[in-house]
């Protein structure tokens, strides 16, 4: 079983922040997924026939409409309901992800 220091270890990797007490209930369900992926992991797949079953996205037909041109937004509507515009109201900004 996994321990609650380990969980804080494996969040703390994935810039997770948990909640006090967290780390007992998430210890508890990770080593319940873990255990199923070890079940799963022992299925006998040696005599599965490749290709029976499997559907390749490339294999798909999938129908497209014309690519015809249309009127858009104009950009001063646009950007009229951001939340933060940039100085010159030309653009709006988003938070920085990275």
């Amino acid at each position: 079983m996994l321990t609650p220091r380990e969980v804080a270890h494996i969040a703390q990797l994935a810039r997770l922040d948990l909640a006090p007490g967290e780390e007992e209930a998430f210890a508890r369900q990770l080593t319940a997924i873990l255990e199923y992926a070890g079940v799963v992991q022992q299925v006998d797949t040696t005599r599965l026939d490749v290709g029976v079953g499997q559907v390749n996205a490339s294999d798909l037909q999938m129908p497209l409409r014309a690519d015809i041109p249309s009127p858009s937004l104009e950009r001063d509507d646009a950007v009229a309901a951001a939340p933060d515009r940039s100085p010159d109201g030309a653009f709006f900004r988003v938070p920085k992800v990275l």
